[in-house]
């Protein structure tokens, strides 16, 4: 399925329409899009899916689109995830996760602005691979991992990398969690959507400029992997929310580096998953 928060309401996405979970139900479900993160109420709604009549349902407008996880619990990042992306970076692959904070107030939708904040001129782009959690999940074995995710969606790990490394102590979950510096969509897609979960092309272009070009399959530390590494030490509820690490190519690594610029569009895309396009204005 591929499911979403189309004006501020839980939708199923068929053919380009906007199925509205509450009115497709009766009122069998409600219309908060938090319910689509909720794995035990993806039998209804795959039920509904089943049922309903594309041509009886408005057409998806993007403009409407908000992030499909509107509020999640928690979120975390994970850093230096990809082995070209740790090569870029002259540091070694890591023996084990490195995790940040993502905090609540940095969500925002697929299409929305990302805001550049006065003065600050080294504001780096990260396409991402975010992943959903749809039940409790606590001590997971990696064989059970996708099993207890309510699905996948495009991100970006916007970064402000002056904060990042502003010295003494570097600053990474502020650095992640300006306003608007998480944005998330343009769908929820449940893991039977993807012909290959583990493999899945990832691209950053900025201006019409392509400046990551990648694979999940290069991850380090793959999504079976992280859940079970992850769980380990925290407990995941339905709509919390990883962001699973970027490929090589960020602006910071880059020579000469590239950074954000008022003016500029982020377009994020991830093979099977979708496409979220954000432009950057003036905080």
């Amino acid at each position: 399925m591929r499911l979403a928060n189309h004006d501020g309401r839980a939708t199923i996405v068929i053919e380009g329409r906007a199925v509205d979970v509450e009115r497709a139900s009766g009122g069998g479900l409600g219309s908060d899009p938090m319910l689509l993160s909720d794995l035990a109420n993806h039998a209804v709604l795959r039920d509904l899916a089943a049922a309903a009549k594309p041509a009886d349902w408005p057409a998806l407008e993007e403009a409407r689109i908000g992030p499909p996880v509107p509020r999640a619990g928690k979120g975390l990042g994970v850093a230096l995830n990809y082995r070209k992306h740790a090569a870029e970076t002259g540091r070694p692959a890591p023996d084990e996760p490195a995790l940040f904070g993502k905090t609540d107030n940095c969500v925002c939708g697929p299409f929305d602005p990302i805001l550049l904040p006065d003065g600050r001129d080294q504001v780096d782009y990260e396409a991402e691979l975010v992943i959903v959690f749809g039940r409790t999940a606590k001590r997971v074995a990696a064989a059970e991992a996708w099993s207890y995710l309510a699905g996948v969606t495009v991100g970006q790990d916007i970064s402000d990398r002056a904060e990042q490394n502003r010295p003494p102590v570097r600053q990474f979950t502020i650095a992640k969690s300006y306003d608007t510096f998480g944005p998330i969509g343009p769908c929820l897609v449940t893991v039977d959507e993807l012909d290959e979960p583990d493999a899945l092309s990832i691209e950053c272009i900025v201006s019409g400029e392509v400046l990551q070009s990648s694979n999940t399959a290069d991850l380090i530390f793959d999504v079976p992997a992280l859940v079970e590494w992850v769980t380990r030490y925290l407990t995941f509820e339905p709509g919390d929310l990883l962001w699973t690490g970027t490929p090589e190519g960020v602006g910071a690594a880059r020579s000469p580096q590239r950074f954000l610029r008022v003016g500029d569009v982020v377009e994020t895309v991830i093979g099977g998953v979708g496409t979220m396009r954000n432009p950057i204005i003036a905080g």
